[in-house]
């Protein structure tokens, strides 16, 4: 390789040159000449502070990453006679967690006879999805899975936004508590201040 493409730091194109004479630009310039597409013909290289590049590499890898959302299905077993308390804990629990930015699988298992009425199941999955509509929206369908019927609801909120909110709120709680301790401290301070005054 004795030619490269070069691009200037603010992204310009130089144009085709020597490696030597990108060499000696780059170290004028104080910076690195790092080769950025040694596939191209001829090369590409670019004039950079090398150090600042990988260092501004990491931190968007790491801001990507900590946008990332790891999405967690949650599964809750029903059964056809579950009553009115049970259902109505159940659905309280998938509550929490699609509010959280979780999904939630709802596995409905068939006995015995249960399972020449798969309408019923349906109805009773279709009910939960409706119910949990102001929350979830669904994912998958009632379906029927050997002796099972599924369903998935999935979060009408996405989990970072989610996360960011309980941040905010959690920053803004101990700010509050901050305050408050602050405003304890100084009063019985100035308690004390009153009371020698009257002395």
């Amino acid at each position: 390789m004795d030619k490269v493409r070069l691009v200037g730091p603010a992204g310009e194109q130089v144009g085709v040159v020597q490696v030597k004479d990108a060499l000696r630009l780059a170290q004028e310039a104080g910076l690195d000449l790092v080769e950025v597409a040694p596939t191209a013909h001829p090369p590409v290289a670019k004039l950079m502070d090398y150090g600042k590049f990988k260092y501004q590499s990491a931190q968007k890898e790491r801001e990507a990453r900590r946008h990332q959302s790891n999405t967690v299905i949650k599964s809750i077993r029903l059964g056809m006679k579950i009553d009115a308390n049970d259902y109505n804990t159940k659905k309280a629990q998938a509550q929490k967690f699609l509010s959280v930015g979780d999904k939630v699988k709802f596995d409905l298992r068939f006995r015995g006879r249960e399972q020449s009425r798969p309408e019923l199941g349906m109805k009773l999955l279709n009910d939960l999805a409706q119910e949990l509509s102001d929350y979830s929206t669904v994912e998958q369908k009632p379906r029927v899975e050997g002796r099972n019927m599924s369903l998935v609801l999935a979060p009408t909120r996405k989990k970072t936004v989610t996360k960011s909110d309980q941040r905010r709120r959690k920053e803004a709680r101990a700010a509050q508590e901050a305050a408050a301790a602050q405003a304890g401290q100084t009063s019985p301070e100035q308690t004390d201040e009153a009371a020698s005054s009257l002395n």
